[in-house]
């Protein structure tokens, strides 16, 4: 169900449309296109050309209104391109009137991200919640998509009577797949709780983070196991858990999911059960990428999803991850600012406002193993006491 539900195809040619504020920075509005990029080139869309559009207010027709529609128009026209991909989320009608406009397939951030969760569902829970997911998004913009799902039927005898329209057999057809779909997670749900009670109480930690930080790294690094990593937004979506032992203690890591800036509310609902894992754990590693140029404004990301959650007043490590690549990107500064944060060096960015944001706070390269003892002793002396106070008859000794 998920690959026939699939919304773009490799090799595709895609533009980028972006909508700023008059007073939005242009260096921020170049980065969320970035990263917009990186998630059409995850899908495995080719981003050909950007456009942005500043404006109060978004068009309430067409988001970007009709004189850029006619920009994009002849453009696309020109430059066999496929597939339109705007930044924000839009409405229905807003993507039926631009489909219309543009005759070409028109999606969303909030699509594009679905279709990468589908793609890489692997485990039977994860297929069912991303597919979830996708019918949540898709059923208010079912008009005019009734043909793309009859071949999904197939057979006859679907239809109802004479009277009964297209769209409404395709909206019930929607909906039971959907009232299946819960059923099926909830199902799924109950067996991995018994899994969480069957685990003892052994001290939980989970690796938390914007997508691509770098926390299936982590976890290998930690774990000595071979979690998939790679850098492309989204490598993990099945929550991994591993039994780990630092010096002689012993304790389950979890690495899930990555959050992402205006993640879909579909996926967040629908993924509460894989962060399940992140509910419940005792002490949360968050992973910043201290090369990302808004490592910041991800930094909230996580802090607002954690919340959407319930998990934000966890016991916290903060891990600022690819310092390797901050010193990289030292070039990068801004001679107009001596106090920007590109041209501080790392070991004065150690000693600025970050390492006081939270306590603990660590600052690693887990691809180079930089600071990584140092790391595992920390991650040793949360975990320890934790367990102490748990089993304080324990007769157990630490050894770090």
């Amino acid at each position: 169900m998920i690959e026939s539900l699939t919304t773009v195809r490799s090799g595709q040619r895609a533009v980028l449309i972006g909508v700023s504020e008059k007073r939005q920075p242009d260096e921020l509005v170049k980065e969320y296109l970035d990263e917009l990029a990186f998630l059409a080139e995850t899908a495995g869309v080719q981003p050909v050309k950007r456009y942005t559009q500043k404006m109060d207010h978004p068009d309430p027709r067409t988001h970007i209104g009709s004189g850029k529609v006619a920009e994009v128009k002849t453009y696309i026209e020109a430059n066999e391109i496929d597939l339109v991909i705007f930044d924000d989320e839009l409405s229905p009608s807003q993507q039926r009137n631009l489909e219309k406009e543009l005759a070409r397939r028109v999606i969303d951030r909030n699509l594009l991200i679905l279709d990468i969760f589908a793609g890489r569902a692997r485990t039977a829970h994860a297929k069912a919640q991303v597919e979830l997911a996708r019918w949540q998004y898709l059923l208010p913009r079912l008009a005019g998509m009734w043909t793309h799902l009859e071949r999904q039927r197939g057979g006859t005898g679907t239809r109802g009577g004479s009277g009964e329209k297209e769209i409404e057999t395709d909206r019930r057809i929607v909906r039971n797949r959907i009232s299946a779909l819960k059923e099926e997670l909830k199902e799924i749900d109950r067996q991995m709780a018994t899994q969480r009670k069957s685990r003892g109480e052994l001290v939980r930690v989970a690796l938390v983070g914007y997508t691509n930080v770098g926390k299936s790294t982590i976890m290998n690094l930690v774990s000595k196991s071979n979690v998939f990593a790679e850098n492309k937004l989204f490598a993990t979506l099945d929550t991994t858990v591993r039994k780990v032992v630092v010096g002689n203690l012993p304790f389950l890591l979890s690495d899930t999911v990555g959050f992402i800036r205006k993640l879909p509310h579909q996926l967040v609902e629908s993924f509460k059960s894989t962060l399940d894992e992140t509910r419940e754990a005792d002490i949360l590693l968050h992973v910043v990428d201290i090369s990302h140029p808004q490592f910041e404004d991800q930094l909230n990301v996580v802090h607002e999803t954690l919340a959407e959650i319930g998990a934000k007043d966890k016991r916290t490590i903060l891990v600022f991850n690819k310092i390797d690549a901050y010193r990289e990107n030292a070039h990068e500064a801004d001679p107009l600012d001596p106090t920007a944060r590109q041209n501080l060096s790392l070991a004065e960015l150690q000693k600025s406002w970050m390492s006081k944001l939270n306590d603990p706070c660590i600052f690693i390269s887990a691809a180079n193993k930089e600071n990584v003892d140092e790391f595992r002793q920390l991650l040793f002396r949360e975990v320890k006491t934790i367990h102490a106070k748990r089993h304080p008859y324990d007769q157990f000794e630490y050894f770090s």
